[in-house]
């Protein structure tokens, strides 16, 4: 969802102007754009043998595009009520270019998991507002979940497809909140007051 708001609020430039086009921001990040970047991975305890699928598929993904596992730091905390506090610590604490949050909150039969999710979304989200550290999220709450072969399988091949997904999508924010940055860009949306103006 970060991502896509990302693209939405982006500039648009035509490449004849300034060299500059929505295509740049939507290409797959080259491995010198994560160069001495930083992401830290938080990981719920319930569940983890689920959860870490997802832990490992975004690790996989992160070194395939660049970022090895040594620029990637992996917490566990018990459940996934404890993880925006961390989660706002590791931003405030400078060291970190994005964090990305895993967890399954499954219904125990008394809605509580309903309560919890809006909780932690909610405070993941404040986090990345807060201090413009972005914060993925691959806390997922299945409407049903029983701890049985079947539902353990499917959810564990779900999860990995959850941290691949989650793991591309910070890899992309981390690369367009650079570009946002650069010098490039920033000259570019300067101009375009005076560049719409000329089209009137």
């Amino acid at each position: 969802m970060f991502a896509r708001a990302l693209i939405l609020v982006s500039p648009v430039f035509e490449k004849s102007m300034n060299q500059f086009s929505p295509s740049s921001l939507l290409q797959a990040p080259s491995v010198a754009a994560h160069r001495g970047a930083r992401v830290a991975i938080i990981s719920a305890s319930w569940h983890q043998d689920i959860v870490h699928q997802a832990r490992d598929a975004a690790l996989a993904e992160f070194d395939r595009n660049g970022l090895p596992p040594s620029q990637v730091a992996l917490f566990d905390v018990p459940g996934a009520f404890e993880i925006p506090l961390l989660a706002r610590k590791l931003a405030r604490s400078g060291r970190y270019d994005a964090i990305v949050a895993c967890a399954l909150v499954v219904n125990g039969g008394i809605y509580r998991h309903e309560f919890v999710t809006t909780a932690v979304i909610d405070g993941l989200m404040r986090v990345q507002l807060d201090t413009e550290v972005p914060v993925m999220s691959a806390v997922l709450t299945p409407r049903d979940f029983h701890d049985h072969e079947d539902h353990v399988s499917f959810f564990r091949a779900h999860f990995v497809k959850k941290g691949t997904e989650v793991a591309r999508a910070c890899l992309q924010t981390m690369a367009y909140l650079r570009s946002l940055a650069s010098p490039t860009l920033a000259t570019a949306q300067q101009a375009m007051p005076a560049v719409e103006e000329a089209c009137h």
